[in-house]
Protein backbone atom coordinates (compact mmCIF):
# COMPACT_ATOMS: atom_id res chain seq x y z
CA UNK A 1 0.00 0.00 0.00
CA UNK A 2 1.38 3.42 -0.93
CA UNK A 3 2.09 6.21 1.57
CA UNK A 4 -0.79 8.15 0.03
CA UNK A 5 -3.23 5.33 0.65
CA UNK A 6 -2.04 4.90 4.22
CA UNK A 7 -2.89 8.50 5.01
CA UNK A 8 -6.54 8.13 3.98
CA UNK A 9 -8.95 7.71 6.86
CA UNK A 10 -12.52 8.46 7.75
CA UNK A 11 -13.36 11.88 9.15
CA UNK A 12 -13.19 11.98 12.93
CA UNK A 13 -16.29 12.93 14.90
CA UNK A 14 -16.22 16.60 15.80
CA UNK A 15 -16.54 15.77 19.52
CA UNK A 16 -15.04 12.31 19.87
CA UNK A 17 -15.17 12.20 23.67
CA UNK A 18 -18.91 12.66 23.63
CA UNK A 19 -19.48 10.17 20.83
CA UNK A 20 -21.10 12.81 18.66
CA UNK A 21 -20.92 12.35 14.92
CA UNK A 22 -20.04 15.15 12.57
CA UNK A 23 -23.08 16.84 11.02
CA UNK A 24 -22.47 19.56 8.42
CA UNK A 25 -25.29 21.59 6.89
CA UNK A 26 -24.91 23.40 3.57
CA UNK A 27 -27.41 26.10 2.54
CA UNK A 28 -27.60 27.66 -0.92
CA UNK A 29 -30.08 30.31 -2.01
CA UNK A 30 -31.54 29.19 -5.36
CA UNK A 31 -30.70 31.48 -8.31
CA UNK A 32 -30.21 34.22 -5.72
CA UNK A 33 -29.97 37.29 -7.96
CA UNK A 34 -32.95 36.10 -10.00
CA UNK A 35 -35.01 35.45 -6.87
CA UNK A 36 -34.31 38.93 -5.50
CA UNK A 37 -35.26 40.55 -8.82
CA UNK A 38 -38.54 38.59 -8.84
CA UNK A 39 -39.19 39.57 -5.26
CA UNK A 40 -38.96 43.21 -6.32
CA UNK A 41 -40.99 42.70 -9.52
CA UNK A 42 -43.50 39.84 -9.54
CA UNK A 43 -44.01 40.30 -13.31
CA UNK A 44 -40.69 38.51 -13.81
CA UNK A 45 -42.04 35.25 -12.37
CA UNK A 46 -41.85 32.38 -14.84
CA UNK A 47 -39.88 34.37 -17.40
CA UNK A 48 -36.37 33.47 -18.60
CA UNK A 49 -34.01 36.00 -16.99
CA UNK A 50 -30.37 36.86 -17.59
CA UNK A 51 -28.54 38.98 -15.02
CA UNK A 52 -25.12 40.48 -15.68
CA UNK A 53 -23.36 42.86 -18.04
CA UNK A 54 -25.91 44.06 -20.59
CA UNK A 55 -23.49 44.63 -23.47
CA UNK A 56 -22.28 41.97 -25.89
CA UNK A 57 -19.05 41.69 -23.90
CA UNK A 58 -20.89 41.27 -20.61
CA UNK A 59 -20.98 38.00 -18.71
CA UNK A 60 -23.98 36.17 -17.27
CA UNK A 61 -23.71 36.41 -13.48
CA UNK A 62 -26.95 34.50 -12.89
CA UNK A 63 -29.83 33.10 -14.92
CA UNK A 64 -33.23 31.64 -14.16
CA UNK A 65 -34.10 27.96 -14.53
CA UNK A 66 -36.29 28.93 -17.49
CA UNK A 67 -33.18 30.25 -19.27
CA UNK A 68 -31.10 27.22 -18.30
CA UNK A 69 -33.42 25.02 -20.32
CA UNK A 70 -31.93 26.68 -23.41
CA UNK A 71 -28.39 25.79 -22.33
CA UNK A 72 -27.57 29.13 -20.71
CA UNK A 73 -25.36 29.07 -17.62
CA UNK A 74 -23.45 31.44 -15.35
CA UNK A 75 -20.13 32.63 -16.73
CA UNK A 76 -21.34 32.51 -20.34
CA UNK A 77 -20.97 35.60 -22.49
CA UNK A 78 -24.14 37.65 -22.59
CA UNK A 79 -24.02 37.73 -26.38
CA UNK A 80 -24.09 33.94 -26.58
CA UNK A 81 -26.77 33.67 -23.90
CA UNK A 82 -29.07 36.07 -25.76
CA UNK A 83 -28.54 34.13 -28.97
CA UNK A 84 -29.47 30.86 -27.24
CA UNK A 85 -32.45 32.38 -25.43
CA UNK A 86 -33.61 35.43 -27.42
CA UNK A 87 -36.83 35.88 -25.44
CA UNK A 88 -34.98 36.30 -22.14
CA UNK A 89 -35.21 39.53 -20.17
CA UNK A 90 -31.74 40.98 -19.51
CA UNK A 91 -31.16 42.83 -16.23
CA UNK A 92 -27.95 44.58 -15.21
CA UNK A 93 -28.54 43.78 -11.53
CA UNK A 94 -28.81 45.66 -8.25
CA UNK A 95 -25.87 45.00 -5.94
CA UNK A 96 -27.43 46.94 -3.07
CA UNK A 97 -30.62 44.86 -3.13
CA UNK A 98 -28.64 41.61 -3.25
CA UNK A 99 -26.45 42.73 -0.36
CA UNK A 100 -29.45 43.62 1.80
CA UNK A 101 -31.18 40.30 1.19
CA UNK A 102 -27.97 38.39 1.81
CA UNK A 103 -27.64 40.18 5.15
CA UNK A 104 -31.18 39.18 6.09
CA UNK A 105 -30.50 35.50 5.46
CA UNK A 106 -27.08 35.69 7.14
CA UNK A 107 -28.62 36.97 10.36
CA UNK A 108 -31.26 34.23 10.34
CA UNK A 109 -28.67 31.47 9.90
CA UNK A 110 -26.09 32.87 12.34
CA UNK A 111 -28.73 33.32 15.02
CA UNK A 112 -29.92 29.72 14.67
CA UNK A 113 -26.74 27.62 14.40
CA UNK A 114 -23.73 27.08 16.69
CA UNK A 115 -21.08 27.77 14.00
CA UNK A 116 -21.78 29.45 10.65
CA UNK A 117 -19.45 30.03 7.71
CA UNK A 118 -20.58 32.39 4.97
CA UNK A 119 -18.71 31.15 1.91
CA UNK A 120 -20.32 33.56 -0.56
CA UNK A 121 -23.17 36.03 -0.87
CA UNK A 122 -25.71 33.21 -1.21
CA UNK A 123 -24.02 30.16 0.34
CA UNK A 124 -23.50 29.04 3.94
CA UNK A 125 -22.12 26.13 5.98
CA UNK A 126 -23.14 25.29 9.53
CA UNK A 127 -21.63 22.76 11.95
CA UNK A 128 -24.48 21.02 13.76
CA UNK A 129 -22.29 18.32 15.35
CA UNK A 130 -23.75 17.22 18.67
CA UNK A 131 -27.21 18.66 18.11
CA UNK A 132 -28.69 15.19 17.52
CA UNK A 133 -28.34 14.68 21.26
CA UNK A 134 -30.91 17.36 21.93
CA UNK A 135 -32.74 17.97 18.65
CA UNK A 136 -32.56 15.97 15.43
CA UNK A 137 -30.14 17.64 12.99
CA UNK A 138 -32.28 16.70 9.99
CA UNK A 139 -35.45 18.07 11.57
CA UNK A 140 -33.58 21.20 12.62
CA UNK A 141 -32.19 21.67 9.08
CA UNK A 142 -35.63 21.45 7.48
CA UNK A 143 -37.13 23.86 10.02
CA UNK A 144 -34.27 26.33 9.46
CA UNK A 145 -34.88 26.15 5.73
CA UNK A 146 -38.58 26.89 6.23
CA UNK A 147 -37.72 29.81 8.49
CA UNK A 148 -35.42 31.34 5.87
CA UNK A 149 -38.13 30.99 3.22
CA UNK A 150 -40.79 32.56 5.45
CA UNK A 151 -38.72 35.45 6.78
CA UNK A 152 -36.79 36.34 3.61
CA UNK A 153 -39.26 35.25 0.95
CA UNK A 154 -36.42 33.59 -0.99
CA UNK A 155 -36.16 29.94 -2.12
CA UNK A 156 -33.29 27.98 -0.57
CA UNK A 157 -31.97 24.41 -0.82
CA UNK A 158 -30.08 22.57 1.91
CA UNK A 159 -27.95 19.46 2.22
CA UNK A 160 -26.96 17.63 5.41
CA UNK A 161 -24.16 15.10 5.73
CA UNK A 162 -20.90 14.28 7.52
CA UNK A 163 -18.65 16.65 5.56
CA UNK A 164 -18.71 19.94 3.69
CA UNK A 165 -18.12 18.20 0.36
CA UNK A 166 -20.98 15.73 0.60
CA UNK A 167 -23.33 18.34 2.11
CA UNK A 168 -22.64 20.71 -0.82
CA UNK A 169 -23.20 17.98 -3.41
CA UNK A 170 -26.40 16.98 -1.58
CA UNK A 171 -27.64 20.57 -1.83
CA UNK A 172 -27.00 20.52 -5.56
CA UNK A 173 -29.02 17.35 -5.91
CA UNK A 174 -31.85 18.85 -3.83
CA UNK A 175 -32.26 21.90 -6.08
CA UNK A 176 -34.47 23.64 -6.81
CA UNK A 177 -35.86 24.70 -3.43
CA UNK A 178 -35.65 21.41 -1.56
CA UNK A 179 -33.61 19.46 1.01
CA UNK A 180 -31.48 16.31 0.94
CA UNK A 181 -29.81 14.25 3.68
CA UNK A 182 -26.93 11.83 3.14
CA UNK A 183 -26.53 9.69 6.26
CA UNK A 184 -23.25 8.49 7.69
CA UNK A 185 -22.04 5.38 5.87
CA UNK A 186 -23.94 6.12 2.65
CA UNK A 187 -21.72 8.94 1.33
CA UNK A 188 -19.78 6.81 -1.15
CA UNK A 189 -22.93 5.16 -2.50
CA UNK A 190 -24.64 8.56 -2.86
CA UNK A 191 -21.74 10.06 -4.82
CA UNK A 192 -21.01 7.05 -7.06
CA UNK A 193 -23.50 7.60 -9.94
CA UNK A 194 -22.95 11.36 -10.19
CA UNK A 195 -20.81 13.17 -12.76
CA UNK A 196 -17.28 14.06 -11.72
CA UNK A 197 -18.26 17.70 -12.36
CA UNK A 198 -20.27 17.50 -9.14
CA UNK A 199 -17.09 17.26 -7.06
CA UNK A 200 -15.96 20.61 -5.64
CA UNK A 201 -12.47 21.46 -7.05
CA UNK A 202 -13.24 19.90 -10.44
CA UNK A 203 -13.25 22.80 -12.89
CA UNK A 204 -13.36 22.79 -16.67
CA UNK A 205 -9.67 21.96 -17.15
CA UNK A 206 -9.61 19.18 -14.53
CA UNK A 207 -12.82 17.79 -15.99
CA UNK A 208 -11.26 17.57 -19.45
CA UNK A 209 -8.18 15.85 -18.02
CA UNK A 210 -10.28 13.25 -16.19
CA UNK A 211 -12.51 12.69 -19.21
CA UNK A 212 -9.40 12.03 -21.30
CA UNK A 213 -8.64 9.25 -18.84
CA UNK A 214 -12.10 7.80 -19.47
CA UNK A 215 -13.49 9.02 -16.14
CA UNK A 216 -17.03 10.41 -16.36
CA UNK A 217 -18.70 9.28 -13.13
CA UNK A 218 -17.53 9.46 -9.53
CA UNK A 219 -17.86 5.66 -9.31
CA UNK A 220 -15.08 5.24 -11.87
CA UNK A 221 -12.90 7.63 -9.91
CA UNK A 222 -13.64 5.74 -6.68
CA UNK A 223 -12.44 2.49 -8.24
CA UNK A 224 -9.17 3.92 -9.58
CA UNK A 225 -5.85 3.73 -7.69
CA UNK A 226 -5.10 6.98 -5.92
CA UNK A 227 -1.51 6.73 -7.24
CA UNK A 228 -2.75 7.18 -10.83
CA UNK A 229 -4.82 10.24 -9.99
CA UNK A 230 -1.90 11.71 -8.06
CA UNK A 231 0.41 11.10 -11.00
CA UNK A 232 -1.93 12.99 -13.33
CA UNK A 233 -3.16 15.81 -11.07
CA UNK A 234 -0.57 15.96 -8.28
CA UNK A 235 -1.72 16.89 -4.77
CA UNK A 236 -5.03 18.17 -6.12
CA UNK A 237 -5.63 14.68 -7.51
CA UNK A 238 -5.33 13.16 -4.05
CA UNK A 239 -7.76 15.75 -2.65
CA UNK A 240 -10.24 15.06 -5.46
CA UNK A 241 -9.92 11.29 -4.96
CA UNK A 242 -10.70 11.73 -1.25
CA UNK A 243 -13.71 13.90 -2.00
CA UNK A 244 -14.97 11.25 -4.43
CA UNK A 245 -15.04 8.87 -1.45
CA UNK A 246 -16.82 11.43 0.75
CA UNK A 247 -13.68 12.06 2.81
CA UNK A 248 -13.36 15.70 3.82
CA UNK A 249 -12.27 16.87 7.26
CA UNK A 250 -12.20 20.60 6.47
CA UNK A 251 -13.88 22.49 9.32
CA UNK A 252 -16.65 25.04 9.22
CA UNK A 253 -14.77 28.30 9.76
CA UNK A 254 -16.63 31.27 11.20
CA UNK A 255 -15.73 34.89 10.38
CA UNK A 256 -14.06 34.30 7.02
CA UNK A 257 -12.99 37.88 6.40
CA UNK A 258 -12.52 39.18 2.91
CA UNK A 259 -9.15 40.70 2.04
CA UNK A 260 -10.09 42.90 -0.93
CA UNK A 261 -12.93 44.37 -2.95
CA UNK A 262 -12.83 45.21 -6.63
CA UNK A 263 -14.80 46.11 -9.71
CA UNK A 264 -14.12 46.05 -13.45
CA UNK A 265 -15.79 47.51 -16.51
CA UNK A 266 -15.49 46.04 -20.01
CA UNK A 267 -16.55 48.47 -22.72
CA UNK A 268 -18.93 47.59 -25.52
CA UNK A 269 -16.48 49.35 -27.85
CA UNK A 270 -12.79 49.92 -27.22
CA UNK A 271 -12.12 53.57 -26.47
CA UNK A 272 -9.40 56.21 -26.20
CA UNK A 273 -11.78 58.81 -24.73
CA UNK A 274 -9.85 60.08 -21.71
CA UNK A 275 -12.79 62.00 -20.21
CA UNK A 276 -14.98 58.91 -20.41
CA UNK A 277 -12.34 56.71 -18.76
CA UNK A 278 -11.74 59.19 -15.94
CA UNK A 279 -15.48 59.61 -15.30
CA UNK A 280 -15.99 55.86 -15.04
CA UNK A 281 -12.92 55.24 -12.87
CA UNK A 282 -14.08 58.03 -10.55
CA UNK A 283 -17.52 56.45 -10.21
CA UNK A 284 -15.88 53.07 -9.50
CA UNK A 285 -13.57 54.50 -6.86
CA UNK A 286 -16.38 56.37 -5.16
CA UNK A 287 -18.73 53.38 -5.13
CA UNK A 288 -16.08 51.04 -3.72
CA UNK A 289 -15.24 53.60 -1.03
CA UNK A 290 -18.91 53.58 -0.01
CA UNK A 291 -18.81 49.78 0.12
CA UNK A 292 -15.80 50.02 2.45
CA UNK A 293 -17.61 52.35 4.83
CA UNK A 294 -20.77 50.28 4.65
CA UNK A 295 -18.77 47.21 5.68
CA UNK A 296 -16.83 49.10 8.39
CA UNK A 297 -13.57 48.55 6.52
CA UNK A 298 -10.45 50.57 5.71
CA UNK A 299 -8.01 49.95 2.86
CA UNK A 300 -4.25 50.41 2.72
CA UNK A 301 -3.59 49.53 -0.93
CA UNK A 302 -5.12 50.81 -4.18
CA UNK A 303 -4.70 49.00 -7.50
CA UNK A 304 -5.83 50.14 -10.97
CA UNK A 305 -5.91 47.79 -13.98
CA UNK A 306 -6.12 48.62 -17.69
CA UNK A 307 -6.61 46.09 -20.48
CA UNK A 308 -6.02 47.30 -24.02
CA UNK A 309 -7.65 46.28 -27.29
CA UNK A 310 -4.81 43.83 -27.98
CA UNK A 311 -5.63 42.14 -24.62
CA UNK A 312 -2.36 43.24 -23.04
CA UNK A 313 -3.00 44.12 -19.40
CA UNK A 314 -1.16 46.53 -17.12
CA UNK A 315 -1.76 47.30 -13.47
CA UNK A 316 -0.26 49.60 -10.87
CA UNK A 317 -0.75 49.74 -7.12
CA UNK A 318 0.08 52.15 -4.32
CA UNK A 319 0.25 51.63 -0.57
CA UNK A 320 -1.49 54.34 1.43
CA UNK A 321 -2.46 55.11 5.04
CA UNK A 322 -5.62 53.27 6.06
CA UNK A 323 -8.68 55.12 4.81
CA UNK A 324 -12.20 54.75 3.39
CA UNK A 325 -12.63 58.34 2.27
CA UNK A 326 -13.44 59.37 -1.29
CA UNK A 327 -11.22 62.47 -1.18
CA UNK A 328 -8.19 60.31 -0.35
CA UNK A 329 -8.92 57.39 -2.68
CA UNK A 330 -10.27 59.10 -5.80
CA UNK A 331 -7.16 61.23 -6.54
CA UNK A 332 -4.93 58.16 -6.15
CA UNK A 333 -7.11 56.08 -8.50
CA UNK A 334 -7.15 58.85 -11.11
CA UNK A 335 -3.38 59.33 -10.85
CA UNK A 336 -2.71 55.60 -11.29
CA UNK A 337 -5.02 55.51 -14.31
CA UNK A 338 -3.24 58.46 -15.87
CA UNK A 339 0.12 56.71 -15.48
CA UNK A 340 -1.21 53.51 -17.07
CA UNK A 341 -2.99 55.03 -20.06
CA UNK A 342 -1.36 54.91 -23.46
CA UNK A 343 -3.18 57.66 -25.33
CA UNK A 344 -2.65 56.00 -28.72
CA UNK A 345 -3.99 52.54 -27.82
CA UNK A 346 -7.67 51.81 -27.37
CA UNK A 347 -8.80 50.56 -23.95
CA UNK A 348 -10.97 47.47 -23.57
CA UNK A 349 -11.33 47.27 -19.75
CA UNK A 350 -10.53 49.24 -16.61
CA UNK A 351 -10.74 48.11 -13.01
CA UNK A 352 -10.11 49.19 -9.40
CA UNK A 353 -9.22 47.09 -6.36
CA UNK A 354 -8.89 48.06 -2.69
CA UNK A 355 -6.90 45.55 -0.66
CA UNK A 356 -5.18 45.06 2.72
CA UNK A 357 -8.56 45.59 4.37
CA UNK A 358 -8.99 45.95 8.12
CA UNK A 359 -11.93 46.68 10.40
CA UNK A 360 -12.33 50.28 11.46
CA UNK A 361 -14.68 52.07 9.09
CA UNK A 362 -15.91 54.29 11.94
CA UNK A 363 -12.73 56.37 11.42
CA UNK A 364 -12.54 57.45 7.78
CA UNK A 365 -9.09 58.88 8.43
CA UNK A 366 -7.60 59.09 11.89
CA UNK A 367 -5.49 62.20 11.40
CA UNK A 368 -6.76 64.87 9.03
CA UNK A 369 -10.55 64.48 8.56
CA UNK A 370 -12.70 67.15 10.19
CA UNK A 371 -15.96 66.47 12.01
CA UNK A 372 -17.78 68.36 9.25
CA UNK A 373 -16.32 66.10 6.58
CA UNK A 374 -17.14 62.93 8.53
CA UNK A 375 -20.74 64.09 9.00
CA UNK A 376 -20.96 64.83 5.26
CA UNK A 377 -19.89 61.26 4.43
CA UNK A 378 -22.37 59.87 6.93
CA UNK A 379 -25.20 61.91 5.41
CA UNK A 380 -24.29 60.87 1.85
CA UNK A 381 -24.06 57.22 2.87
CA UNK A 382 -27.48 57.33 4.55
CA UNK A 383 -28.93 58.59 1.24
CA UNK A 384 -27.18 55.77 -0.64
CA UNK A 385 -28.44 53.13 1.77
CA UNK A 386 -32.00 54.39 1.46
CA UNK A 387 -32.15 55.20 -2.26
CA UNK A 388 -29.41 53.09 -3.83
CA UNK A 389 -25.62 53.11 -3.92
CA UNK A 390 -25.54 55.34 -7.02
CA UNK A 391 -28.21 57.80 -5.95
CA UNK A 392 -25.50 60.37 -5.06
CA UNK A 393 -22.43 60.82 -7.27
CA UNK A 394 -19.81 63.48 -7.87
CA UNK A 395 -20.50 65.81 -10.77
CA UNK A 396 -17.35 64.56 -12.50
CA UNK A 397 -18.74 61.03 -12.42
CA UNK A 398 -22.12 61.85 -13.96
CA UNK A 399 -20.87 60.92 -17.45
CA UNK A 400 -20.55 57.31 -16.25
CA UNK A 401 -24.33 57.16 -15.95
CA UNK A 402 -24.87 58.07 -19.58
CA UNK A 403 -22.42 55.48 -20.88
CA UNK A 404 -23.15 52.67 -18.47
CA UNK A 405 -22.96 52.81 -14.70
CA UNK A 406 -19.78 51.64 -13.01
CA UNK A 407 -21.14 48.72 -11.04
CA UNK A 408 -19.29 46.39 -8.65
CA UNK A 409 -21.82 43.75 -9.66
CA UNK A 410 -20.55 43.88 -13.26
CA UNK A 411 -18.06 41.03 -13.50
CA UNK A 412 -18.66 39.48 -10.08
CA UNK A 413 -20.70 39.36 -6.86
CA UNK A 414 -21.21 42.53 -4.86
CA UNK A 415 -18.09 43.64 -2.96
CA UNK A 416 -17.50 42.47 0.64
CA UNK A 417 -20.01 39.55 0.36
CA UNK A 418 -19.03 36.77 -2.21
CA UNK A 419 -17.28 34.28 -2.26
CA UNK A 420 -16.45 33.27 -5.41
CA UNK A 421 -14.29 36.84 -5.87
CA UNK A 422 -11.65 36.11 -3.31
Amino acid sequence: MSDVSKTLHLPKPALRNSGWQRSILHLDLDTFFVSVERQMDSRLEGQPLLIGGTGDRGVVASCSYEARKFGVHSGMSMKMARAMCPEATVIRGNSMAYSKQSDVVTEIVREAVPVCEKSSIDEFYADLSGMDRFFGCWQFSRELRERVIQESGLPISVGLSTSKTVAKVATGEAKPNNARQVSRGTERHFLAPLSIRKIPMVGAETYRTLRNLGISTILTLQNMPVELIQQVLGKNGVAIWKKAHGLDESPVVAYNERKSISTERTFAKDTTDGEKLHAIILAMAENLAFQLRRGDKLTACVTVKVRYADFSTKSMQRRIPYTAADHHLVPIVKDLLEQLLNKRVRVRLIGVRYSHLVGGGCQINLFDDTEERVKLYQALDRIRVQYGDRSVVRAAGLEARTIGRANPFNGGPPPLLAHRHQ
